[in-house]
């Protein structure tokens, strides 16, 4: 209960001091006139930019029911397209009083596999993997409040990696789906969101549910996302030196709370876990997929098998008659980290990271932290696991043959991509204060603020 009562006036605070700062009416009588929110980026190029969303049509007024005691419960639905599933963020809102501001209440999430993507040449199956998540979405808002109800999609990495014209019929697809649904079907309600806003919303979300945003210190905690097709690092850097030395594509920067933040930030797309599998089986992108065997030392020498993934088929195996160990696959690893991570000046430092998403859960497959509650870790004990499992492939391979591939590929990325010392703390979490930690919330927060719900 504690828990629940920070997190509700937390969302009060952020409300109050006007988040994304943007006018806005939150399904009530009255108006609150919050300042214009803004987005800048140092780059020339777009497409890493944070968007403005300019209204290309007036806004469309839902107009609730007058309570008697003046209390309004109101919802958003936020859908997560990622390349290794599709997840259903639910929120509840609850509005006190018609002068009041309204708080977060609760989540509900929901999730289904396989990722959109899967259903590349298929759009209309993936379509109902969405009707599915709908249906959660219809028990769990009540019935008077579907018309008033957004529903928003954002696809990740995993339909960026897919022809273009691939996800836009995917993405059509799922526009049909929302306009045969009861629910609120905005402009832009289906798009396939950059990388730039994937790791800023994240670090949003996160430092939003730990109470950094509204503390005075300006002390945030930066975020480590690591996805199945992209991985996302975001910080608040410390140091002049990071922004210099930093290309400047990587420097993003929020206004709020009357100070403006000048982010690190950047998605590299192809070095999430899942793409990291297929890069280093040097399977990423390849052909002859029908005869090709992909092998390495990463995994169990007498492991054959086929594994699916962004809906193609690839034949892998251990190599039977060769080496395997923690020693090799590192080798091969580095092959898809060395020279394609940049390394921020201050990560040297003791700053404290929260990780989550892949890192969160090989984690507690291999006995690192539990499941039920996270903890807290340094980058060398990913190292000293990682050396386990792959040295007792036999015994971790019930929970998955490629454990040792992903425990030393994090291992690698923190490492040498990113250059995180040995002793740098993790936060390894899925949920604070019972909420996801994704990118969902702070992109909810976003939507609220362009939309001009009435």
């Amino acid at each position: 209960m504690p828990q629940q009562l920070l997190l509700l006036s937390v969302v009060s605070v952020w409300l109050l001091a006007g988040f994304f700062l943007a006018d806005a009416t939150y399904y009530s009588h009255h108006v609150y006139n919050l300042r214009h929110r803004t987005y800048s980026h140092r780059a020339s190029n777009m497409d890493n930019q944070l968007p403005q969303v300019v209204p290309t049509e007036p806004p469309v007024e839902v107009v609730p029911p007058r309570l008697h005691n003046f209390s309004r419960i109101f919802y958003g639905i936020m859908f997560d397209a990622g390349s290794t599933g599709t997840r259903i963020h639910i929120y509840k809102f609850i509005q006190k009083d018609p002068a009041g501001l309204p708080v977060l209440d609760n989540e509900m999430y929901h999730a289904v596999k396989p990722g959109l993507s899967a259903y590349a040449d298929k759009p209309e199956v993936g379509g109902d993997t969405i009707r599915q998540l709908l249906k959660v979405a219809k028990k769990t808002v009540p019935k008077e409040e579907w018309r008033q109800t957004p529903v928003v999609l954002k696809a990740t990495a995993g339909l960026r990696l897919l022809p273009e014209e691939k996800a836009k019929a995917l993405l059509d697809e799922v526009k049909d789906v929302f306009d045969e649904s009861p629910f609120f079907v905005p402009n832009n309600s289906v798009s396939l969101m950059n990388g730039t806003n994937e790791g800023v919303l994240a670090w949003v979300t996160v430092n939003f549910l730990t109470g950094h945003l509204y503390a005075k210190t300006r002390r945030t905690v930066g975020i480590l996302d690591l996805g199945g097709g992209s991985t996302q690092i975001t910080f608040l850097p410390k140091s002049k030196k990071t922004v210099i030395s930093a290309p400047p594509s990587y420097i993003a920067r929020i206004d709020m709370f009357n100070s403006t933040y000048e982010l690190y930030t950047h998605s590299y797309l192809g070095n999430g876990l899942i793409a990291a599998r297929l890069a280093t089986l040097g399977a990423l992108g390849a052909d002859g997929l029908d005869w090709k065997v992909f092998t390495s030392s990463c995994l169990p020498k007498k492991f054959r098998e086929d594994w699916t993934f962004g809906g193609l088929t690839y034949k892998v195996s251990g190599i039977p008659d060769g080496y395997a160990g923690y020693k090799l696959c590192y080798h091969e690893v580095m092959r898809v980290v060395k020279g394609i991570i940049h390394q921020p000046f201050e990560v040297k430092g003791n700053s404290v990271f929260y990780a989550f998403s892949y890192y969160y859960d090989r984690a507690v497959e291999s006995g690192l932290i539990d499941g039920s509650r996270g903890g807290v870790v340094e980058v060398r004990d990913f190292k000293k696991r990682a050396k386990e499992v792959c040295n007792k492939m036999t015994k971790y391979r019930p929970i998955s043959p490629f454990l040792c591939m992903d425990m030393t590929y994090i291992t690698c990325l923190l490492k040498e991509g990113f250059g995180f010392k040995d002793s740098t703390v993790l936060q390894l979490t899925k949920k604070v204060n019972n909420v996801e930690t994704s990118w969902a919330l702070g992109a909810t927060f976003d939507f609220f603020h362009n939309l001009n719900i009435h």
